[in-house]
């Protein structure tokens, strides 16, 4: 798995989780619902930090609690 799949994995498995839709992510965290769109179907291939981050505080976590799963610990190596 990618990065940019293991990062949209884990905002559906967050929203999932609060039972929140994406649209209602996006609207929590101010982000554009394109933007949230983008990353969970694979147009965004680079999703930013301040993104992420700006998720995190709609969900009400941390970074640190957002890359804190199993996605990210066995991540393929990015650069061959």
């Amino acid at each position: 798995m990618k990065t940019r799949e293991a990062v949209a994995q884990r905002i559906e498995e967050l929203c999932a989780k609060n039972n929140i839709t994406i649209n209602g992510l996006a609207t929590k965290a101010a982000v554009p619902p394109s933007t949230v769109k983008n990353i969970i179907y694979g147009v965004s291939k680079n999703p930013g930090i301040v993104t992420i981050k700006m998720l995190c505080d709609g969900l009400d976590i941390s970074l640190l609690d957002f890359f804190n799963s199993p996605l990210f610990t066995s991540l393929e190596q990015e650069i061959e």
